[in-house]
């Protein structure tokens, strides 16, 4: 598996034919360590949708893609449950560059907010979705609830990305256009990451009055 070194993390369609004929490995790689090796910054919504629509360019469908997806993202959560449950804290410190405790304090407020339904919502969320599993392994969710959860969020967040890219690969407009197009996927998948740092930055300063 050859991937250039001077590609750029957020530039999919780069990473995906850099793969060459390994990009099903590549994916199941790329969901996995997002999912649940605690390195969020990752390409995972524009990856999936960038691989549905150049599905064919690369040799591969988007029934593989989604296949793939779903197996590799069920299989990180659960790694990061286990992190969590056996780990947890210990992993994070206040001044960290990437496990920030702030980070974990943010996860697992959104843990008990939304119980088991966070492992669906989380998935949409760039970040979150990284922090989550550890929260609810930290909390000791029951196993098979949380693998319950993990399984349906797998499959609704492939389902909407992969799907969205096999309408989008239909529209030469998109096609020719894809740089363009996962951009704003990126952007939009980052809108409740900003729009969650904007509303808290309020309340403080509102308390801090």
């Amino acid at each position: 598996m050859t991937v250039p070194l001077a590609v750029h993390l957020f530039d999919a369609a780069s990473i995906l034919h850099g793969f060459g004929p390994w990009v099903l490995g590549g994916i199941a790689l790329l969901v996995v360590v997002e999912s649940g090796v605690l390195f969020p910054f990752l390409p995972g919504d524009s990856l999936l949708v960038t691989a549905a629509i150049l599905s064919s360019s690369l040799g591969i469908t988007p029934w593989q893609v989604a296949v793939v997806a779903v197996l590799a993202a069920i299989v990180g959560d659960a790694i990061g449950y286990l992190l969590g449950a056996r780990v947890g804290r210990r992993l994070f410190r206040p001044h960290a560059r990437l496990l920030t405790e702030s980070r974990l304090d943010e996860s697992e407020r959104f843990f008990r907010r939304w119980g088991g339904l966070s492992l669906v919502l989380g998935r949409f969320v760039p970040v979150v979705r990284t922090f989550v599993p550890l929260a609810a392994g930290t909390a000791r969710m029951r196993f098979a609830g949380f693998m319950t959860w993990n399984i349906v969020g797998a499959v609704a967040w492939v389902a909407v990305l992969v799907t969205a890219g096999v309408l989008l690969g239909g529209v030469p407009l998109i096609a020719d256009h894809i740089d363009t197009v996962m951009l704003v996927v990126v952007v939009v998948s980052l809108l409740p990451l900003a729009v969650g740092a904007l509303v808290r930055r309020r309340r403080t300063t509102g308390a801090g009055r």
